[in-house]
């Protein structure tokens, strides 16, 4: 391999463990993957599980 195709291999690798501990991050913090929140989600019951029963027990 020569300079210029590390270079590059390493600037895609560098954004890809970004890209990653971004999603990690959101995760632990409670966000989805999505941009648009959970209040008009279809999806929401799988995507967080056991934390949107939670809140709809405490509602009732």
């Amino acid at each position: 391999m020569n300079i210029p195709t590390l270079i590059a291999l390493l600037i895609v690798a560098i954004i890809f463990v970004a890209i990653v501990a971004n999603e990690i991050k959101k995760r632990k913090s409670g966000q989805g993957s999505c941009s648009c929140g959970c209040s008009g989600c279809g999806m929401a019951d799988v995507c967080h599980g056991g934390k949107n029963e939670k809140k709809e027990s405490k509602e009732i």
